[in-house]
This record gives C-alpha cells, sequence and structure tokens, in this order.
C-alpha cells in the first residue's frame, strides 16, 4: 500500500503529532507498505516550497513557506499537492490534526476532490471548541463522504462522535511507543522503599515529568501543587524535575525564586536514551495536564515502571488503572494529597511500579501500525461506499 501521511507539523519540529508521524511512518515502512510524508514544515536547513528532504529514508515533501517563526502554514499549497498526489499512484491518504491545522484541512479537501481514501486521526481535545466545530460543520461533511475518522484516544473520541453523529464511526488509534526502548532491566531502578530505621529519614519521593513548558501543559501549577504536597508530607519529603522547554520557563523560574523552592530542577528538553536514564532514577511520574488526549510521555514514564499519577478525564486514564499502575484524581488538591500520601508509603509506590513492570501496555508501535493499516483499509472501503450514493 502507498501512504501519503499530510500534517502540518513534522521533524525538524519537536512535539507529539511530528513524532508520533515520523515514527509511524517508519513502522509502515517496516510492514512493507511506501510512505511518503507532505508537511508544512520547513527542512533542516530551510527547505521550502515543495522541496524533497529525506529524513530516515522517507521522502518528506516540504510544501512550506517562509513565515516568521516558521509558521507551518501556507495558503499556497493546495495546487501543488493536488498534483503532487495526482502524480504519486497513492492508495490512501493519512492526515494527522489537531484543533487548528490549516495545512492539513486543506489536504483534506483535495484529498476529498481527488476521490482518493483518507483516513484522519485526531490528537487533541475539542472541549470547548466542539460547538464551534459544529456550527461549521466542516467535520460532519468530511465524515459523510467517507472520510474514516479517529482519534487517539477514547476521551478525545468521544466530543468528534457528537460532531459526524451516528452515521459514521470514530475509532480510537492510539499513538505508540517502542516498548523495548522503554523497557528497563530488572536491575536499572535501585528502588526506595526498603524499610528504614525509625531514626533514618527516607531520601525524597522523587518525582519526575516530561512536557512542554506552555500553559495548556500546566507547569506552574504542577510547581505549586507539589509544594503543596511537600506541607503536607513533611520539608524534604519530595523531589521534582521537570524535563522540557517552552514559553512558561520563566515564570516557574520566577514562581521557584521567589517561594524560595530548591527542591525542583529545570534540565531543559533531553533525547530519548537519558529521558529512559530519568525514569530509571525517578519513583514517580507526574501528569497535570487536564486536557491531556493521550499522554506519550506518561505512557513512557508508565512502560518504564513508573507509577503515573495524572488528572480524570484526559487520556491517560485509558493505559493507567486507579491504584493499579498509578492514581487518576480529579483535581489538584486531591492530587497534592495523594502525592504526600506516596511520600510517606513507599511500599505503595513499590507495588503500582511492580505491577507496571509486570503487565506492558498494549500501545507497541507494531500493534498500532497494524490498527494504522485496518484504518486506510477502511477509509478505502468507504470511499467506495461514498462514491455510490
Amino acid at each position: 500500500m502507498k501512504v501519503a501521511l499530510l500534517t502540518d507539523c513534522y521533524l525538524p519540529r519537536l512535539g507529539g503529532i511530528e513524532v508520533q508521524s515520523h515514527d509511524l511512518a517508519q513502522h509502515l515502512v517496516a510492514l512493507g507498505h511506501e510512505v511518503e510524508v507532505f508537511t508544512a514544515t520547513p527542512g533542516p536547513e530551510g527547505q521550502l516550497r515543495g522541496e524533497i528532504t529525506p529524513v530516515d529514508g522517507i521522502p518528506v515533501h516540504r510544501l512550506a513557506i517562509r513565515l516568521p517563526w516558521e509558521l507551518p502554514v501556507n495558503p499556497l499549497a493546495p495546487r501543488e499537492l493536488r498534483r503532487r498526489l495526482t502524480a504519486g499512484g497513492f492508495d490512501v491518504a493519512h492526515v494527522q490534526t489537531g484543533v487548528v491545522s490549516p495545512f492539513a484541512w486543506d489536504g483534506t479537501r483535495v484529498t476529498l476532490d481527488l476521490g482518493l481514501p483518507t483516513a484522519m486521526t485526531w490528537h487533541c481535545m475539542l472541549g470547548q471548541v466542539a460547538p464551534g466545530f459544529a456550527v461549521a460543520g466542516f467535520v460532519h461533511r468530511w465524515a459523510a463522504r467517507g472520510v474514516a475518522m479517529s482519534a487517539v484516544s477514547g476521551v478525545a473520541a468521544a466530543p468528534l462522535r457528537e460532531l459526524v453523529g451516528p452515521a459514521a464511526a470514530v475509532t480510537v488509534l492510539p499513538n505508540g511507543i517502542d516498548v523495548a526502548h522503554w523497557r528497563p532491566s530488572r536491575s536499572a531502578h535501585s528502588t526506595q522503599g526498603a524499610a528504614q530505621p525509625s531514626s533514618v529519614q527516607s531520601p525524597p519521593l522523587r518525582l519526575i515529568t516530561a512536557m512542554r513548558l506552555a500553559p495548556r501543559k500546566r507547569p506552574r501549577a504542577l510547581v505549586e501543587l507539589v509544594a503543596r504536597a511537600e506541607r503536607l508530607a513533611g520539608r524534604g519529603s519530595l523531589s521534582l524535575t521537570i524535563l522540557g522547554e517552552g514559553p512558561d520557563r520563566r515564570r516557574v523560574e520566577s514562581y521557584l525564586d521567589t517561594h524560595g523552592i530548591g527542591w525542583v530542577s529545570l534540565p531543559g528538553r533531553v533525547p530519548r536514551d537519558e529521558l529512559r536514564e530519568r525514569y530509571a532514577a525517578a519513583d514517580v511520574y507526574v501528569s497535570p495536564s487536564e486536557l491531556e488526549s493521550f499522554g506519550i510521555a506518561a505512557l513512557e514514564a508508565r512502560t518504564a515502571g513508573l507509577p503515573v499519577v495524572a488528572r480524570a478525564g484526559s487520556g491517560v486514564g485509558e493505559f493507567v488503572t486507579h491504584d493499579v499502575g498509578g492514581l487518576i484524581v480529579p483535581d489538584d488538591a486531591v492530587m497534592a494529597g495523594a502525592l504526600a500520601g506516596l511520600a510517606v508509603d513507599r511500599g505503595r509506590v513499590e507495588r503500582m511500579r511492580r505491577w507496571n513492570l509486570d503487565h506492558s501496555p498494549e500501545q507497541d508501535w507494531p500493534h498500532v501500525a497494524a490498527l494504522a493499516v485496518a484504518e486506510y483499509e477502511r477509509a478505502i472501503a468507504l470511499t467506495g461506499k461514498a462514491s455510490h450514493r
């Protein structure tokens, strides 16, 4: 099968959709399929206007124009995209979309006009914007014309099902990870759960998270709630490492300086191999986001054995069961209390860590890539049905 992956953002930009699209392409090729990527993201050396830059053997069509901050937007792209898709002999298009994805949406209009079977995966929580999408009506129309709709989690799929209506199915196509890469060796993690003499204070519970330091991910709120947890559990009971970069870094640093907090570290963004090492040296992963459609970093941490503490209503709840592989809590106050409790009860931390190590998640790439191929087959079948309406 020859697949066209359409995405506003792609490497060298770094983010969830970018990395997932790259990894999906690699695993589709491993299954024997042919893949080309079409994006509005400039290349690593600023390549624009349709230049093709191979990334790990995958041709990437850079349908980008020069814009401030290299914004992945190009209203001139549809004509050239149409020409390349027509000439390329593709069997199916797979569109990756978020709440605002102008290139992907333009691409969907092109693929529908061409009669090219189209699968579309939503990587976002529609939330408060869902009524606007309902009024605009384009998502409903795309589904009616045969676009095979999917979302990365059940919670992300729910509002999408409301938009498309009962006549069209919305499946769950989760994000994937390389489970073997994230599984630690049995001796890699030195637990702090062993009993301590009554006169010896337990070392701090080592909390960790990996996120973009942006308002939607709530890094400042995380620091505030962990500070509350530390007050509840006792001074020196917790430490926190926040991995990542973003516009909220200064706000977080200012809060730490103002309140004299020295037990939070901000090492910045780190490569995957170092991230795995840091997970092996931590005790608990914390995910404070309220609008997390999936939670790739949380899944990687859970695969590495870390109990995950996350907010209810996010995609994390689909691979973390409360009080089994972590804790799912309703709000920040309960999260603070839960973290304080774990700082005191290290045996509970060890029990959840052991369960995570003994039970691999199902979102391994071979499984996810097979689900993607099933979506392509569904899109092809839907196109045949739509053409006979």
